[in-house]
């Protein structure tokens, strides 16, 4: 399927509007994103979950680090707190667009 600027079609969420955190972790390693869609990071700094990509794009999750917000390799995280068990599956929106 054509998913134009979408990376997954679908995304696991703790509830339908995909506010809730999921969980928390530590960055393992620096990490600077390839454009404004992703959050980027410093080793150790704590990365908050929101949600988890689907599918396609199995190896992203996006979450923030302090006001920041975006999408992140999560191979990079390693998680030290779940907030929710409960994972929803829904449909993507677009994804984050860079002006």
């Amino acid at each position: 399927p054509d998913l134009g600027r979408r990376f997954a079609e679908r995304k696991r969420c703790a509830d339908p509007e995909c506010s809730l955190l999921m969980c928390r972790g530590k960055a393992m390693q620096d990490f600077k994103g390839p454009d404004c869609r992703f959050v980027n990071f410093k080793k150790g700094e704590a990365v908050y979950v929101y949600y988890k990509l689907i599918g396609k794009s199995t190896e992203l999750w996006a979450g923030s680090v302090g006001s920041d917000f975006g999408y992140f390799p999560k191979d990079l995280l390693e998680i030290n707190h779940n907030y929710s068990n409960e994972e929803l599956e829904l449909p993507t929106d677009v994804s984050l667009i860079c002006y």
